[in-house]
């Protein structure tokens, strides 16, 4: 058995699913806006159109929350034939919000020494 390695993300979901049916019809379903529509609806799309498209192989839209604070997030599908004939679909949600970026950076409380001047 091979063992697949998937990098760790922070903020992020991976799912993985086998699908029976091929991946050219898994791949309309996902790019194709009338077609996505009936499971991801534009409301939630940051932008209607797609960040990164590999034809065939895998797409990103950029999502934004419908509720405050209104983060925004990334969702890849990747899309390989499996063994038997069908698709394998992997989903990839990640949390990249441009406003979480600047908060890591600069901790209220780093827990760091301080150092006083004597007077």
């Amino acid at each position: 058995m091979n063992r697949l390695t998937i990098p760790e993300r922070k903020n992020s979901i991976e799912l993985q699913y086998d699908l029976s049916e091929p991946p050219q019809k898994v791949w309309r379903a996902v790019s194709t806006p009338e077609l996505r529509e009936n499971w991801l609806p534009k409301e939630a799309l940051a932008d209607p159109e797609a960040i990164s498209v590999t034809p065939g192989k895998e797409v990103c839209y950029r999502l934004r929350d419908d509720a405050p604070p209104f983060l925004e997030s990334i969702v890849t599908f990747q899309l390989a034939p499996n063994a038997d004939g069908g698709t394998s679909l992997r989903i990839i949600h990640e949390l990249d919000d441009a406003r979480l970026r600047k908060a890591a950076k600069a901790a209220a409380n780093d827990n760091g020494v301080s150092v006083m001047r004597a007077a």
